[in-house]
């Protein structure tokens, strides 16, 4: 039951903001959603450092593997499994209008929808590896640093669920399938985790690389994504106030926590 619980958190999370287009009647403020997009990087930064990259290093050293090369490797392996997908999903970021990934006739919400279900694969897929490392045992990562971890991505995906959510109702989509499309955009997220989970739980020596896998995988949406996003046009210094925000409420938690 608690393994559930925490594999299911990040969802709840998005679920929770997708349900904020029932109360907020117009489009979110330009400052708010920069300060959102800031604050979600900060919180996938300090979650692959603390969470993902530092045990990565830490279990291969205990594993009597070259501690850096496990962290290096699946680092590299993430960021390039991202950059597939990102080529080949065709999806719409909110301040784009030019869909990537391979040309489809799919709608502008169904496209939107996209591009925030693919930068959830990689933080479902921390959560399922972290939880993993706790249950295994012997790996430097407790249930109580899980759980932060598992915390702090379902914080950031508050006001992730909001960010898509309302846009899909200013296109024009009625308030309760706004809803439903931002939850559904945080499914994968537990799909992702359970996966990972009992892939790193077959293959105890790959951990070390399946961390810095997801770490890779994070850093790739913030660097493509979720940074480019908080610093166009006007307002720039909102966005990077939210990545210190996201960056030390993340860190805490992972500390104090794990």
């Amino acid at each position: 039951m608690q393994l559930v619980l925490g594999l299911m958190i990040p969802f709840l999370g998005t679920t929770l903001g997708s349900a904020m287009v029932f109360f907020m009647r117009k489009e979110m403020n330009g400052k708010i959603e920069k300060l959102l997009l800031g604050f979600a990087a900060g919180v996938m930064i300090a979650a692959s450092v603390w969470s993902l990259l530092i045990p990565a290093i830490d279990m291969a050293g205990e594993q009597n593997q070259v501690a850096w090369i496990p962290a290096a490797v699946g680092f590299l392996g993430g960021m390039g499994f991202l950059l597939v997908l990102d080529s080949l999903i065709p999806h719409l970021h909110l301040e784009s209008a030019k869909p990537e990934g391979i040309e489809s006739n799919l709608k502008k919400t169904t496209m939107l929808v996209l591009a925030v279900t693919l930068h959830n694969i990689p933080e479902g897929m921390s959560v399922g590896v972290t939880f993993a490392g706790a249950l295994i045992g012997d790996t430097g990562i407790t249930m109580a640093g899980a759980f932060a971890l598992a915390l702090g991505i379902a914080i950031q995906n508050f006001p992730e669920g909001a960010i898509i959510s309302m846009p899909l109702r200013g296109e024009g989509a009625s308030r309760l399938h706004s809803f439903v499309y931002g939850a559904l955009s945080g499914i994968v997220e537990p799909v992702g985790a359970v996966i990972t989970l009992c892939l790193a739980r077959q293959i105890v020596p790959a951990l070390p690389y399946l961390l810095a896998f997801a770490a890779g995988a994070m850093i790739y949406v913030v660097v493509e994504e979720l940074i480019p996003e908080s610093q166009t046009e006007e307002h720039s210094n909102v966005g990077t106030i939210g990545v210190a925000i996201g960056f030390v409420i993340m860190m805490i938690l992972d500390v104090a926590l794990g």
